[in-house]
């Protein structure tokens, strides 16, 4: 698409959206604005390109399709089949997975499409065999009983939310934790690393029916190989959430063992953050739970979203070109830079550093919470979010840690010259911010202190690191 041609779409899209309700229209361009001079720093965001956004925004949406490909239970979905099969092959191709399912919503969907796919393996097909019935609706009310019960007496496995985990790997708060019997490795005290050695320990004693892999705020690669031979060990289905990680999976950055994909049984991720396409999920899975993970919608989903499946199609495509692989290393490249400028002005990090596309600051050494440190950044342009570090004294809602990423700022095209610049920026409004207190005298959590002045100042350094590297440089909604 020319550059002409995608400014004159956006354009005229706002036009159409203004006038039916303006303020919609006026939202949406203030979020262009605010997003062009704030300095992303969120580990799961990034930019869609402008193809992947305008093949959101179509009558696709306007479809009924649930079913799968060539078999749906609406008729007049033959388009729809045409997106979904192009997203699915475009999946496989760049995973190299045998099958693929592009119809959750989000992440929290695939994982549940995964959960129940494992359920339904594991459990449901073997009651059903023994009760010589094809479908739990031939089931007598005494073995369907005995069924959900079974269902829901199922034990898992995954790293803990302060160590990196995610919500969704089993937490009480989150729907998986209500639907497992749930445990959590950690990671070393010492070093944040995990330790394989007691995960095993850990799959020996508890043993999960699911060991879940994969993390949201775990600044290290994975040995997915060693995880694959504990689930193996224990008789468990290994399952690997990449959600984060996925773009430097499909950019070869990750490889070998640390490649879920080869390890696996069923591999789950979100289509935007590092892999840069809409927000949606997707689950890579082997031959023998293709049958289940298929049965997503209606087992666990509403019905499918095909204008995000187009979406994910133009995405998973841009990311099979030659030019993403070398993204995928600046990304990392961009992590570590970041890391190492934050180490070099005496900021402490989890495990010392980076692998992957994170960074998670301990923000204690600057005596604050994660609260006020992530209102601070923001008063100074810097958008970042608050997040758990191991055995945090805080807890979850505010925190001792600030988690940040590269995938957006490496594709606006900044370099490691510039993540230096930010690490200066950070670190700056970090030591000049300091904790507030409540009405009553005590410490707070939440109140800081920080001079207006410096914060616009920051703020004005970060819209100048920005400049050179303009967003959507071809829309101009003037």
């Amino acid at each position: 698409m020319s550059r002409n041609a995608e400014s004159t779409a956006f354009r005229s899209a706002l036009e159409v959206i203004r006038a039916v309700e303006p303020r919609v229209a006026d939202a949406i361009g203030a979020e262009l604005t605010d997003q062009r001079e704030s300095l992303k720093l969120i580990a799961s965001e990034n930019y869609a390109s402008p193809a992947t956004l305008l093949a959101m925004g179509n009558w696709f949406s306007d479809k009924y399709a649930e079913g799968t490909v060539g078999r749906r239970f609406y008729a007049g979905c033959q388009n729809v089949d045409t997106v979904e099969a192009l997203a699915a092959e475009h999946a496989r191709e760049l995973f190299g997975a045998a099958h693929a399912y592009v119809q959750p919503h989000s992440g929290i969907d695939a994982n549940l499409v995964a959960f129940w796919a494992v359920l339904a393996d594991r459990v449901e097909s073997p009651a059903l065999k023994k009760a010589q019935v094809r479908q739990v609706n031939d089931l007598t009310e005494a073995d369907w009983f005995a069924l959900r019960r079974e269902l829901g007496n199922q034990r898992m496995l995954g790293m803990s939310l302060d160590a990196g985990g995610h919500l969704t790997h089993g937490f009480r708060p989150n729907i998986s934790g209500k639907m497992f019997d749930q445990r959590s490795y950690g990671t070393d005290p010492a070093t944040g690393l995990i330790d394989y050695d007691r995960v095993a320990e850990a799959a020996r004693e508890f043993k999960p029916l699911i060991l879940v892999g994969g993390y949201s705020a775990y600044p290290r690669k994975v040995n997915f190989r060693i995880l694959r031979e504990i689930a193996d060990s224990v008789g468990a289905t290994f399952m690997v959430d990449m959600a984060h990680f996925a773009g430097l999976v499909a950019g070869k950055v990750f490889t070998g063992d640390f490649d879920p994909v080869p390890h696996a049984h069923i591999v789950t991720t979100t289509t935007h953050k590092s892999l840069r396409g809409p927000r949606g999920g997707m689950v890579l899975c082997q031959p023998e739970l293709a049958d289940q993970v298929d049965r997503g919608c209606p087992m666990v989903l509403g019905g499918p979203l095909p204008h995000v499946m187009a979406a994910k199609a133009v995405a998973l495509a841009e990311a099979r070109r030659p030019d993403f692989a070398d993204y995928a290393q600046r990304i990392v490249d961009n992590a570590q830079a970041l890391a190492e400028g934050l180490l070099r002005r005496g900021a402490k990090l989890v495990t010392g550093g980076t692998d992957n596309h994170l960074v998670l600051i301990d923000v204690s050494g600057y005596g604050l919470t994660g609260r006020q440190a992530e209102q601070a950044l923001l008063d100074s342009g810097i958008v970042t979010n608050r997040n758990s570090v191991p055995q945090d004294p805080n807890g979850a809602w505010y925190t001792s840690g600030i988690r940040i990423g590269t995938p957006a700022l490496t594709t606006r095209g900044l370099g490691t010259a510039e993540m230096d610049q930010t690490a200066e920026l950070i670190h700056t409004v970090l030591t000049q911010t300091t904790a507030g207190a409540n009405a009553d005298g005590t410490a707070s959590k939440a109140k800081y202190n920080l001079d207006p002045d410096l914060a616009d100042k920051v703020a004005r350094q970060a819209t100048d690191l920005l400049a050179p590297h303009p967003l959507y440089p071809a829309i101009d909604l003037a």
